[in-house]
């Protein structure tokens, strides 16, 4: 009897696409699959062990597809599919974030902002589904207590304490504003019935993370070769740590001169400190989410002058407040996923830590220039039009898994792109809020590597985020604890880096400067996977990422 055949890598794919959307319903309705609306994932250590072994064995599965026998298209999508479950079983078993880190479940599923955020569906049907999350809650944080070992570091706790504390007041708080327009005196009473154990449940986990509190640790490392593993499961990216490092330092000190060289015509004769201060004094006056308001319309008018990219769709970009449980991050967007057709970004502009004194909270307030770059790399042309061209790639893995380099990477290269296309007419007050945007990515590149394969403390990461990347020390001591509990942030500085990289040598044989928009299309064409796959599908054989 001869050999089967082997099946059709369409129908492999499809089938794993399925199971993960089965296994990760809280996956599934963030790309907009909302029959699973209300769901969250099982956190069990039975759950647990079942996502572990669809991701071992779809890799096994995917491998074993002999390459002669596809196409050159499925082979690139085998080798992206392969990429992402690999670096989804590392979070989930090497670095066993489950059991040791509270953020890994922002990052997977907890979040309710789809159900009270993102307009797709009537006011009325969002607000079921919520109720159905919120009926959920419980038996998930049960799980989330069961799993999470004591002792944290100290970090880890004050993130839970923070995120989870936010979520208790949010449900009963901003999470039923979010529908006061849903006139039906059933629904809200249905709402408040779900809301008040759920919030007692996040209360109450948030209450055992400070009653830890005591206890804590400082052991966030994940040490070297954990870290190295971590690059190349998550971003194929293997160039030994010394390397990377040495990379990392020497674009910090580019930007810095490039910074020393825009503050002496800002700021002549002064400090480059001196210098910061005064941009950063310069602050919008109607406030930060109403100043973005403002940059968006103006930054897609100059992208489409200087037809830099392709700005697929009609989609738009909202502007709003985070709500206080996601305020770790100064700044981010929700982009509707592939399923959600027509639906809006939201981008998130975070309040100052009220807990802080009004000088640190007055320092956190971005200056205009610092904004500005914020608005080009959460909107335009950054996460909101890199997911336009995520959500309409031909191969559906593109379109529903989006890495973080290449996310972060590409919104990180996109400031430095803009600048150099010409946006802000050659201003040093501009040019200062695109430098200290990338000074802050490149001590997170470090600090990252320093934190997790160094021995670095959380307070020598603050202060190289003061000195080195020149933020105020709010915003350096939240860095410095992102670092801790999210090691992969360096992400921002590696994609950037290994985009410029192939951008130099791609548009070498692709008209240079001329080629810029025809190159940024292609990269953007493929959704999200690891760069160095992008290299080699734009490059055949083009050399290293780095």
């Amino acid at each position: 009897m001869g050999a089967r055949p082997a099946p059709r890598w369409e129908a492999f794919r499809d089938a794993y696409i399925a199971t993960d959307f089965r296994l990760d319903p809280a996956f599934a309705v963030q790309a907009g699959r909302h029959e699973q609306d209300g769901r969250l994932p099982d956190w069990s250590e039975a759950g647990l062990a079942r996502r572990a072994e669809f991701l071992r064995g779809s890799i096994r599965r995917a491998e074993a597809f002999p390459a002669a026998a596809l196409t050159a298209d499925q082979r690139f999508e085998r080798d992206y599919l392969v990429a992402v479950a690999k670096g989804r079983l590392f979070w989930l078993t090497d670095a066993d974030q489950p059991h040791h880190n509270p953020a890994w479940y922002f990052s997977n599923g907890i979040d309710p902002g789809t159900y009270t955020s993102r307009p797709y569906a009537a006011p009325a049907v969002r607000m079921k589904a919520m109720i159905a999350y919120l009926r959920a809650v419980p038996g998930a944080v049960a799980q989330i207590r069961a799993n999470l070992r004591m002792p944290m570091p100290a970090s880890f706790i004050h993130y839970g304490v923070t995120a989870f504390g936010g979520l208790a007041d949010y449900y009963p708080g901003d999470g039923k504003k979010a529908f006061a327009s849903v006139r039906d005196p059933a629904l809200q009473a249905a709402y408040d019935a779900a809301a008040a154990p759920a919030a007692a449940a996040m209360r109450q986990l948030a209450a055992w993370l400070q009653a830890n509190a005591a206890h804590a640790t400082q052991d966030y490392a994940l040490g070297p070769a954990r870290f190295a593993r971590m690059l190349a499961a998550t971003e194929m990216v293997d160039t030994p740590l010394d390397r990377l490092e040495a990379i990392g330092r020497a674009d910090l000190a580019r930007n810095k001169a490039a910074l020393a060289e825009a503050c002496a015509r800002y700021l002549p004769g002064g400090t480059v400190r001196a210098c910061i201060d005064k941009a950063a004094r310069d602050k919008p006056a109607e406030g930060p989410v109403a100043a973005a308001r403002r940059q968006v319309p103006g930054l897609r008018a100059f992208v489409v002058q200087h037809d830099l990219l392709t700005i697929p769709g009609r989609e738009q970009a909202l502007v709003a407040a985070a709500p206080p449980y996601n305020a770790q991050n100064s700044a981010y967007i929700d982009p509707p996923g592939p399923f959600d057709i027509g639906v809006p970004s939201i981008y998130y502009i975070a309040p100052p830590d009220p807990r802080w004194s009004k000088a640190q909270q007055d320092a956190y307030i971005p200056s205009r220039g610092d904004l500005l770059f914020t608005t080009v790399h959460e909107v335009m042309p950054g996460h909101f039009v890199q997911f336009l061209h995520a959500n309409r790639a031909a191969s559906p893995i593109g379109r529903l898994y989006v890495g973080y380099a290449y996310a972060e990477g590409w919104a990180h290269y996109a400031e430095e792109m803009m600048w150099q296309a010409g946006l802000g007419d050659g201003d040093p007050e501009t040019h200062i809020g695109q430098l200290t945007n990338a000074l802050l990515r490149n001590v997170r590149f470090l600090s990252a590597i320093g934190l997790h394969t160094r021995g670095m403390s959380e307070a020598e990461s603050r202060r190289m985020f003061i000195d080195d990347g020149y933020q105020d020390p709010g915003n350096a001591e939240q860095q410095a604890a992102r670092g801790t509990y999210d090691p992969a942030y360096l992400n921002y500085t590696l994609g950037k880096l290994m985009i410029l990289k192939l951008r130099a040598d791609w548009t070498r044989s692709h008209g240079g400067r001329a080629g810029w928009k025809a190159f940024h299309d292609q990269f953007l064409s493929y959704g999200g996977p690891p760069i160095p796959l992008v290299r080699a599908r734009m490059l055949p054989g083009g050399g290293a990422a780095l």
